[in-house]
């Protein structure tokens, strides 16, 4: 199989190589195409992949590591190709910074893909992502995309009208919390496989709702346990009495919306906000990876450990550190490459961990088809799905409580208005998806934030000038 990642200089790219080379995913891909528009990110990432064998701790597999190539040119790197991973960045962390700053300078929550932050960054996220998709559709055709881009699910539904179900969103987060909930429980579920499991929600915004193992729902017992609770990230960053009553573990991201006061005062009072400490870091890092030779793993690895230390640091405890598990990484690469074997039919010589027949059962982002009662059929949804050579099928859950459905809807149609603004070049459906999210509800600061996030990225401007609302007489 031969594998393109657009986004190719993107820091997380060895995690996927190094699923790869070891494990249960060796073997599945014979050729790796990095695609990027950043030479010198390219360069890096390679020098990375070349020092990570035997320095990179590759276990053998009896299975050649994929041939590794490079390129700048989109359709180069599409030619040929049959699956793609999509992590592209519009504005690098550069531009992350002004997500967070934007709506932060206003009093509200600054992050990446949550609230103001992520409706900015879906807006920088979608055109290209089109591109790419177009372009998916004149030279490979037959190729699946599974796409990581932020934020996953609002990208995930620009693209469903041009690549319909040859398109698949992933995030490790809903994944992780049902993983760490049943260890929790005492009673770990393997790798592609959920069965007894209730989850429901958008990206960043989601539940778990169920939890059985022998016909029996551990979930309310778990939530009974403040010590069971206190030994996964999910269950400290809510009090258990609140997680009791609301009779679910919500995803981490509903941290911004239960406490968001809280949130909004830590974040500023940090020095700097979780998109100014990854620019700072990485604007040195690029370089020393590329001239590093032998060493770039060993130095990727440590900003590697650095940065997972540093991932939602507002919603911990001081000197609360996060799990070693997760530091360890290994979370939506297992994700991605486990759909990826699902859809070519469980091809890898000696690949295990999965469902029988070659499918996999693991919560991702697809259209609702009725599986969520109370949102639309076409709406992109987060919800366990079963995955197959035929594509990823959502599995039916039950109605969502009012107070979480509720949520679900005004943030699915922020989502849409969102997705039009970028589509159409509508830029009245911006500013509506701004004033309608839960987390701003204001028309006046909608219209403040549009217009600071106008001044950090002219190409929005061009975006709606662009759009046929612009050239209306």
């Amino acid at each position: 199989m031969r594998l393109m990642i657009a986004g190719g200089g993107g820091f997380r790219v060895p995690l996927v190589y190094r699923a790869l080379t070891a494990g249960p995913f060796a073997g599945l891909v014979r050729e790796l195409v990095l695609f990027d528009v950043d030479p010198l990110r390219l360069a890096a990432i390679s020098a990375v992949l070349s020092s990570m064998a035997p320095s990179g701790g590759a276990a053998s597999s009896g299975h050649s590591a994929p041939a590794v190539s490079t390129t700048t040119s989109l359709a180069e790197g599409l030619d040929g190709t049959d699956m793609v991973f999509a992590a592209i960045r519009p504005g690098g962390t550069a531009g992350r910074i002004a997500d967070e700053r934007v709506a932060l300078g206003l009093g509200l929550l600054g992050q990446e893909t949550t609230g103001a932050g992520g409706i900015s960054y879906a807006l920088r996220s979608i055109p290209g992502m089109l591109e790419l998709a177009r372009e998916m559709k004149r030279r490979c055709p037959e190729a699946w995309l599974v796409n990581f881009t932020n934020p996953a699910g609002m990208v995930t539904e620009a693209l469903v009208p041009v690549l319909g179900s040859r398109v698949i969103g992933i995030c490790d987060s809903a994944g992780a919390l049902v993983h760490r909930a049943a260890r929790a429980a005492g009673a770990p579920l393997p790798e592609g496989k959920l069965d007894g499991v209730g989850y429901y929600g958008l990206n960043h915004l989601g539940w778990l709702y169920r939890l059985e193992s022998g016909g029996k729902d551990l979930l309310p017992g778990l939530l009974a346990d403040a010590q069971a609770l206190a030994g996964f990230e999910e269950g400290r960053l809510f009090p258990q009495p609140f997680l009791q009553s609301l009779g679910c573990l919500p995803n981490e991201y509903l941290y911004y919306y239960y406490d968001t006061v809280r949130a909004v005062g830590v974040i500023r009072t940090m020095r700097q906000t979780r998109g100014e400490s990854i620019h700072e870091q990485q604007s040195g890092l690029y370089p020393a990876l590329a001239a590093a030779g032998s060493r770039a793993y060993e130095l990727w690895d440590a900003a590697r450990r650095s940065r997972e230390e540093g991932y939602l640091a507002e919603a911990r405890a001081s000197g609360e550190q996060r799990d070693e598990d997760d530091l360890a990484g290994g979370g939506y690469e297992r994700v991605a490459l486990g759909v990826m074997r699902a859809l070519s039919g469980g091809a890898s010589a000696g690949a295990s961990g999965g469902a029988s027949g070659g499918s996999a059962e693991l919560i991702l982002n697809t259209p609702n088809a009725g599986a969520v009662p109370g949102l639309p059929a076409d709406a992109v949804v987060e919800v366990p799905c079963v995955v197959t050579s035929d594509g990823a099928v959502p599995v039916p859950q039950d109605r969502p409580a009012d107070a979480q459905l509720a949520l679900m809807q005004r943030v699915k149609e922020v989502e849409r208005l969102t997705v039009s603004a970028a589509v159409h070049g509508r830029r009245d459906d911006a500013v509506r998806a701004f004033a309608l999210h839960p987390l701003i509800d204001s028309g006046e600061r909608a219209v403040e934030l549009l217009a600071g996030y106008e001044a950090a990225f002219p190409a929005l401007r061009r975006l709606w000038r662009g759009g046929p609302e612009s050239r209306k007489p």
